[in-house]
């Protein structure tokens, strides 16, 4: 599943005080939200799962609830778009669900807030080390666990074959040095480009997570800026070079993904970084384009470091029902529900006995494209996690970094004062 956009969040300066109020309440006792009979009921959103995998869920509710015949599971699917601010409206109003899946990023800001239940007292030790360490850090805040992981998907990438062995490439790029001779290449022999990344602030962190894997760092245990070093030159200088040296799209400054998406199914560009389940849109979209594309490893840099998107299941603070809602998350996140669910939806799970499974392991004998990128993807987690930090404001820290490279990019600002510039205006907002 791609992973989210993030989003401006203007809201907090309306209802902040509110969100204040409300989440300064503790939670309440397991009776209040049960019924005369002693049945507790666990509110459960999920974000836009329905209705391609309604049975799934109904079925797995209704598991849980006949072996818990005391608790009660209400399952609300709210649409992708709607889901940040109606948790936000809901938490802000104490009327929050009880669990609800969310990823860490948006997760953060209301982490900051003290909105989310600590999970680290409730979720013993040998059951959190059932999943991925790397990706249960990616719910974490100031050292508290406030997320329990769920799904998964890491970038692969996806390459046109035919534009490859027409610029006489053998196999795809693996790291961000080779990327900008595979460039240089596909530009001089098939007059197209390899590839389309945005640098419009607000859309993909496809740039900004590069610049970690170059071994940049964002910022610092205080929140500050920690960009202004020769590793982020660097990143900044590769970004600047292959602009001016006319191996992106002029437009790569002005469009989002999207245009990427589209560039790719028309065969006007080499390469695709999405997830593997991207296979089944080219094939819907571009017949002719998917019979020609395969899949390879994620571009990564020095580090060595691959991106992961993770989604979660949180538990709101203020829940009348904690012992309830922490029982029922950690049954769909088990490796049982995992390993059915990723099945289902073409995604990664989040435990590792579930990961280790054949399925993402073993190629069978008449291997699609799609199992192929099931196989590199999964490869990919043990040196995969959120690689953008869990902070507040941070797709602010990508707007001023994207704002002052796309100067660098079209010579108004040397790469050193862009950098400068980034790290100050950051700096100034805390």
């Amino acid at each position: 599943m791609k992973m989210k956009t993030w989003k401006r969040f203007g809201l907090f300066a309306l209802i902040g005080l509110l969100l204040s109020w409300a989440i300064a309440c503790t939670p309440g006792s397991e009776s209040s939200s049960s019924s005369q009979s002693g049945v507790r009921e666990v509110e459960f959103w999920t974000m836009q799962l329905q209705p391609q995998f309604t049975e799934y869920f109904n079925e797995a509710i209704a598991t849980f609830e006949s072996q818990n015949p005391d608790i009660e599971i209400r399952w609300v699917d709210v649409p992708w778009s709607a889901m940040e601010s109606k948790i936000l409206a809901a938490v802000s109003a104490n009327t929050a669900p009880d669990v609800v899946n969310l990823n860490p990023n948006f997760a953060t800001l209301l982490a900051s807030r003290n909105a989310w239940l600590d999970l680290d007292d409730r979720v013993p030790r040998e059951i959190r080390d059932r999943y991925l360490p790397n990706i249960w850090d990616a719910s974490t805040f100031n050292g508290k666990s406030f997320g329990i992981p769920w799904y998964l998907t890491t970038r692969i990438t996806i390459y046109n074959q035919d534009l490859f062995q027409e610029a006489g490439i053998p196999n795809p790029p693996e790291t961000y040095a080779e990327l900008a001779q595979v460039a240089q290449q596909i530009r001089d022999r098939t007059g197209k480009y390899a590839f389309f990344v945005t640098f419009v602030p607000g859309d993909s962190a496809e740039v900004l997570e590069s610049m970690v894997q170059m071994g940049m760092e964002l910022v610092d245990a205080e929140g500050k800026a920690a960009f202004n070093t020769p590793e982020g030159e660097a990143a900044f200088q590769y970004w600047v070079d292959l602009y001016q040296q006319g191996l992106l799209p002029r437009e790569s400054l002005t469009q989002g993904h999207r245009q990427a998406v589209q560039l790719y199914q028309s065969g006007q560009i080499a390469m695709l970084a999405s997830g593997p389940q991207f296979f089944q849109t080219i094939a819907a979209n571009a017949p002719d384009i998917a019979r020609v594309s395969a899949a390879g490893p994620q571009i990564t840099g020095q580090t060595g470091q691959k991106t992961a998107a993770v989604m979660n299941l949180i538990i709101p603070r203020n829940t009348d029902v904690p012992e309830a809602a922490v029982k029922f998350a950690l049954f769909v996140t088990n490796d049982e529900n995992q390993l059915a669910f990723a099945r289902e939806a073409n995604v990664l799970p989040s435990t590792v006995k579930a990961l280790k499974d054949s399925y993402f392991q073993q190629l069978p004998p008449d291997a699609s494209p799609v199992d192929r990128a099931r196989i590199i993807s999964a490869g990919q987690m043990s040196s995969a996690s959120a690689l953008i930090p869990a902070i507040e404001d941070i797709q602010q820290l990508q707007k001023i970094i994207y704002e002052n490279l796309q100067a660098a990019m079209l010579d108004r600002k040397s790469v050193r004062v862009a950098l400068a510039d980034a790290a100050q205006q950051w700096n100034a907002r805390h």
